[in-house]
């Protein structure tokens, strides 16, 4: 009798349309459903303006604490899964890099003493390459590497730990030389590397904030002209076209402003007359 009241109560109980909600009750939580399309309709794609108004807008945009490192990313109309259409080089920089390198000059005897004299900061034979063989990646204090073609063989067994910091010395990107004093001063004197990565891009710092425009853009130039000449033989069209797709400028911790190709090309077009 009892339990048939206490149900005959419960349906008889009337909810206050006013009352707030009951805490006591398990209701779903509510669900964020984005719209279709809403994220292509409102993002706003800001056009390419020339590399000089580019460098304008990352100089007064770079707020650091610390002078900023300059850096410039172009997309390339290359097929990085192809080995004939991998980039890769080395551009010399007018005004440098801003950037103090420690330099390492794998040789010996009398390549040694000219190592030495043209201002590497570790120079070693053997007894190098045993102390990173032995120590590994812990004891690389250096930034880059050269090389005479007799230490070769001997760098073999270091290669592993070399090679995927790209510290290993390369004839294409004159870190082995024969004249081992002529390549420690391209280094000294604003000597970069560049190489495509996986996805086809290529980064490569230009200098510092603290450059002036024009010694921005004459690096720029330097780089973007290396960039065309090295580029590989199956990729269609000429020139910039389809080599060149897209680029931007950006410092450290500044905001990226894209470049046009355009104004690249002629930047390393100005390089190349002042070069005569």
């Amino acid at each position: 009798m009892m339990t048939q009241c206490a149900s005959t109560a419960a349906q008889n109980i009337r909810v206050d349309p006013t009352a707030g909600p009951r805490l006591d009750v398990d209701a779903p939580l509510p669900r964020f459903v984005p719209q279709s399309g809403a994220s292509e309709q409102t993002r706003i794609i800001r056009p390419p303006v020339a590399i000089q108004q580019a460098i304008d807008e990352v100089k007064a945009n770079a707020r650091a604490k610390f002078d900023e490192t300059v850096e410039i990313a172009i997309n390339l109309g290359t097929n990085p899964k192809r080995g004939d259409q991998a980039v890769r080089g080395t551009a010399m920089l007018p005004h440098g890099t801003g950037k103090s390198l420690r330099v390492a000059a794998f040789a010996e005897g009398e390549d040694a003493i000219a190592a030495t004299a043209a201002g590497a900061d570790v120079v070693g034979g053997e007894e190098l390459v045993q102390q990173i063989h032995a120590s590994g990646s812990s004891s690389l204090d250096f930034d880059k590497a050269v090389a005479v073609p007799a230490m070769m063989p001997k760098l073999s067994k270091i290669a592993k730990i070399l090679g995927p910091r790209g510290l290993m010395p390369n004839p294409k990107l004159g870190t082995l030389s024969t004249d081992i004093k002529e390549a420690i001063r391209l280094l000294r004197t604003g000597q970069v590397e560049f190489r495509a990565d996986k996805g086809a891009v290529l980064h490569a710092g230009c200098g510092k904030v603290s450059f002036s425009p024009d010694k921005l853009q004459s690096n720029v130039g330097a780089l973007c002209s290396a960039l065309l000449d090295a580029r590989p033989k199956g990729v269609k069209g000429s020139g910039a076209s389809g080599y060149l797709l897209k680029a931007a400028l950006t410092s450290t911790m500044g905001v990226s402003v894209p470049v046009s190709v355009p104004s690249l090309v002629q930047a390393s077009q100005a390089y190349r007359a002042s070069r005569k």
